[in-house]
């Protein structure tokens, strides 16, 4: 073990997030043990544990970060092509994915029946959804009609990042390709695309 540092709680508390964030970046959910987490952040069991009751606790302090990171990283201005900013949040959440593909796939499989790690998902997911909505300005039917397009698409996204980390079957390209022209076919039987993405401007 290395020497403890002295630290504030908060400080513990964020370099124990991000020892956890690097271990289950590298390694299968199952593979990483609380036991290396204490190791490598330098103190003992018995703390790590006050901070995190057992490594599920561990993973979603970590996985609701990078969601909120995520979701920093992805504002959205009403002002800009609405197309553009969404691909440009695409390539964000693929960032993300690819540097941290086991943490990605640990979510979204090891850990698919786990409530506050799906909980974590669809935050990320309704805010994402909002934030396009409210920068539409779309009011009444319209509004929850594009909603449902949007979550439908967000979900459709998530599991085809899920199945390129998984097989790579295809390329990060032909995943951006697929997951804008998806999101352009949908909207396309309900409402004026151009109109709606600024995908003219």
């Amino acid at each position: 073990m290395t020497a403890r540092r002295r630290l504030s709680p908060d400080e513990r508390r964020k370099e124990l997030l991000d020892v956890g964030a690097r271990l289950f970046a590298a390694k299968p959910y199952d593979d990483v043990l609380m036991e290396d987490v204490a190791e490598q952040a330098g103190i003992s069991r018995a703390l790590l544990y006050r901070y995190f009751p057992n490594k599920s606790a561990l993973f979603a302090a970590i996985y609701r970060q990078a969601a909120d990171r995520l979701l920093d990283g992805t504002p959205i201005d009403p002002a800009e092509s609405l197309l553009e900013q969404l691909s440009a949040g695409l390539d964000v959440h693929f960032d993300y994915f690819a540097a941290n593909r086991h943490t990605v796939l640990a979510a979204n499989r090891v850990l698919a029946g786990d409530p506050v790690i799906q909980a974590i998902i669809n935050d990320e997911l309704a805010e994402l959804s909002r934030r396009v909505l409210d920068a539409t300005g779309l009011e009444g039917p319209a509004r929850d009609t594009v909603s449902a397009v949007l979550m439908s698409w967000l979900v459709f996204v998530r599991a085809l990042c899920v199945d390129w980390l998984t097989n790579e079957a295809f390329s990060r390209t032909e995943l951006h390709d697929m997951s804008v022209g998806a999101l352009l076919g949908a909207l396309g039987a309900v409402t004026d695309v151009d109109r709606f993405l600024g995908a003219e401007g």
